[in-house]
């Protein structure tokens, strides 16, 4: 059975599965994405609601040196994004990190990212459109439009304001609660326009690729000519002091924001689920997922670095809008609504990536036979995944009615570091290729012996205090300290035998990066993704373990 487990996909199977839509129909995914378009949506994907909403906390906790959070999670992402390049190069086949686990690692390893890959998109697309509905509900207060408050919050949301408005004595903050409607004993309260949206979204993947790409490049487009307006004029309102310190809470205060940051730039991911949608996949891959990291990374830093500068750092707490409240305090109130229509723009750009995303997932999985063949249905006219896009929009939607966006940021970062992790250590196992010759993006190999073990060894000696009061008080500590002394023995591993099998040094240093930024997210987001995991497993072992095409290929 551990054999059957860790069963993996010959590598010319994979893409020839993917040539004929892999039930032999020859239904394949339409051509149209080139380098602009990939960059363009790497772009819509990464700057979206968070340089709108969290990068204002995320200021509060770390000053204006959070932008070294920015910078170490985009080398982050960089080491990981030149192994997604290698795998887009060599397997131009949709399913991102799942497909190129089930080349290198097997079934069971493929099933399990797979299943967290669903969770990253469903969840962050949830955050996102709930995110979308509050800057929506605004600019349409903006324009003089008042949507009833118990249509565009979530019941929890509602509850606790009107609990916090009793004890202020308040009589308007909990009005969501006070005048929903009652429905067979229960106040009927549900985000209206964060499910709407996610229709609309879903509808326009539904359509087709071509449709989708258009309607990204041109939201790309307002949302960075927007933040270029924003960052001239603010650049006439900085005034320097307010950068002193730098650093108010140390590089603990930076990493207060890791989930918030992170979770901002997962999208590059979702780029390489479009690979069988690209035209030519081995030369454009790589191109727009480095392309749009750099871009994106540079327009955090300069923004973050405009806004600490206009308004002093220690403002920024619990603002959800940091760029209008930027503006508002130096009496630029009008530009806040400028300001609110591109966040909806910015926000709808991220919802679009990640629900053309997911179906791609789900097609690569059904294909495999781990999930129903329905899945993996193309659309004779659209040429998308019509089944797997309407289920996306389903279980995306639903959830965006009624629940609180609470631990679903740090919910989505783990599942997307955890991807990260497995596709650097994928690189590594990654099968030789069967035809050298072929011009295609290979990942430079820079021997990692000696540089892997000095470099661990100099992090053991920075975070010395931190590992001796861990394990001192182990029993008094919390759990993140125990998830630290875990990375650390992972961290100690990976060295060894990096040492002994002389691994490529960015694979390496992209799982290291990975692991310690997961193991900085809160400890209670991880029972929830264990949870998770525990519940995809009883799926595969109940349908996908038995109905594998693998397995019924050894029959």
């Amino acid at each position: 059975m551990l054999n059957s487990l860790f069963r993996k996909k010959p590598l010319e199977s994979t893409i020839e599965d993917a040539r004929h839509g892999g039930d032999g129909h020859g239904s394949e995914l339409r051509k149209v994405l080139g380098v602009r378009d990939l960059t363009s949506m790497g772009i819509a994907a990464v700057i979206g609601a968070g340089i709108f909403s969290t990068i204002g906390q995320a200021a509060y906790n770390g000053g204006p040196g959070v932008i070294f959070l920015f910078i170490i999670t985009a080398i982050t992402c960089g080491f990981t994004a030149l192994c997604y390049a290698e795998f887009a190069s060599r397997i131009p086949v949709a399913g991102s990190a799942y497909t190129y686990s089930y080349v290198t690692f097997g079934e069971v390893t493929a099933w399990i990212i797979g299943w967290a890959l669903i969770l990253e998109y469903g969840i962050g697309n949830v955050v996102v459109s709930i995110s979308w509905s509050s800057y929506f509900v605004n600019l349409l207060e903006g324009l003089g439009l008042h949507l009833p408050p118990w249509l565009a919050t979530d019941p929890e949301t509602a509850h606790q304001a009107f609990l916090r408005a009793q004890e202020a004595g308040e009589t308007t903050i909990g009005m969501a609660w006070t005048t929903a409607p009652t429905i067979i004993g229960f106040k009927f309260i549900a985000n209206l326009p964060a499910a709407l949206i996610i229709l609309i979204i879903t509808i326009l993947a539904y359509i087709g690729i071509k449709e989708s790409k258009k309607s990204a490049n041109f939201m790309v487009a307002l949302k960075l000519v927007v933040l270029a307006i924003i960052v001239i004029i603010g650049l006439f309102y900085i005034d320097t002091d307010n950068w002193t310190p730098f650093l108010p809470n140390g590089f603990s205060g930076v990493l207060k924001g890791v989930s918030a940051v992170f979770f901002a730039y997962i999208g590059f991911d979702a780029i390489s689920t479009t690979a069988e949608e690209c035209a030519n996949p081995q030369r454009d891959m790589p191109k727009g997922m480095i392309y749009s990291l750099i871009i994106c990374t540079l327009i955090y830093v300069v923004v973050t670095l405009v806004i600490t500068g206009m308004v002093h750092y220690g403002e920024f707490n619990n603002v959800s809008d940091p760029l209008a409240y930027v503006f508002e305090k130096i009496n630029l109130s009008k530009v806040g609504f400028f300001i609110s229509v591109s966040a909806v723009v910015a926000a709808t750009s991220v919802l679009l990536v990640f629900q053309i995303g997911q179906p791609r997932i789900w097609m690569s999985m059904s294909r495999d036979g781990l999930l129903p063949g329905r899945f993996a249905s193309i659309h004779p006219k659209h040429h998308t995944p019509a089944f797997s896009t309407i289920i996306t929009g389903i279980i995306v939607g639903i959830p965006s009615l009624f629940v609180e966006s609470a631990l679903m940021t740090d919910l989505t970062s783990i599942g997307t570091l955890f991807a990260f992790v497995l596709v650097c250590g994928g690189v590594l196992v990654l099968p030789k290729e069967s035809n050298p010759g072929v011009k295609r993006f290979r990942l430079p190999y820079i021997n990692g012996q000696f540089i892997i073990p000095v470099l661990l060894i100099i992090f053991l000696y920075s975070f010395q205090d931190r590992i001796s009061d861990a394990a001192l008080n182990l029993s008094h500590d919390s759990r993140q300290e125990l998830l630290f002394l875990i990375f650390i023995g992972i961290a100690i591993a990976i060295a060894v035998v990096t040492f002994i099998k002389k691994f490529s040094l960015i694979p390496v240093l992209g799982m290291l990066c990975c692991l310690y930024l997961m193991i900085e997210i809160p400890a209670r987001s991880w029972v929830v993704f264990f949870g998770w995991m525990a519940f995809g497993l009883v799926i595969y072992f109940s349908y996908g373990y038995w109905k594998s095409r693998l397995a019924v290929r050894r029959i």
